[in-house]
């Protein structure tokens, strides 16, 4: 079993929220990666303060996954691609989160294209949101498959696989909840913005 990590999807403004950008790069060492959203994507412009705070991250040894919504296929292939080159090119992203993935077999070749798209933009750790269970040819796309997100009051009474590739995101949770998988995060946020909280254990002191 590998030591536990946090995967943190940060969405809030860095000029925003200095303090809690501060103590989620203060916690490198315990961070599998952190999720760069400026803008649902990575914006129409560069956002000086976005940029700031992914160079201090990666000075601090931490992914920096930028990330690109898929609409479960929908999206066109060109436009995801575009973001995930913008999050290099502005963002010094080393790294993708391809969010709304499907779970169903037939989409694999369209992220198999993906796929190979994000890897030539610069993405060395590849993270694909499906929210559940996928298609087991979804892993040899990417380094980390989220088979879950959603509250703790659901996830507590699941039963579902584990494996080192594996991640569960999820919310509402309470300060002692450890989810099951290595790489993960849990965080108290609820409604529909939770992932604007931080893990409990890197909320910083008010």
């Amino acid at each position: 079993m590998l030591h536990p990590s946090l995967l943190v999807p940060f969405y809030e403004h860095p000029a925003e929220r200095p303090e809690d950008w501060a103590a989620l790069i203060a916690a490198a060492p315990s961070l599998y990666g952190v999720v760069l959203n400026p803008a649902s994507g990575a914006g129409g412009a560069p956002d000086p303060a976005f940029a700031e705070v992914a160079g201090r991250l990666r000075a601090a040894g931490v992914r920096v996954l930028g990330y690109a919504d898929t609409d479960y296929g929908r999206r066109p292939h060109a436009d995801v691609v575009a973001d995930l080159v913008r999050h290099r090119d502005w963002y010094g992203a080393d790294g993708a989160f391809l969010d709304q993935v499907p779970t169903a077999p037939e989409a694999l070749p369209h992220y198999h294209r993906l796929a190979v798209a994000a890897r030539a933009a610069g993405a060395r750790t590849l993270v694909l949101n499906h929210g559940a269970q996928p298609a087991p040819g979804y892993e040899t796309l990417a380094e980390l498959l989220v088979t879950f997100e959603g509250p703790w009051d659901a996830y507590r009474h699941l039963d579902l696989p584990v494996a080192a590739h594996y991640c569960h995101l999820v919310y509402a949770a309470p300060a002692d909840a450890r989810p099951a998988t290595p790489v993960h995060c849990a965080v108290p946020g609820t409604g529909a913005h939770p992932w604007g909280t931080l893990p409990h254990t890197l909320e910083p002191a008010r």
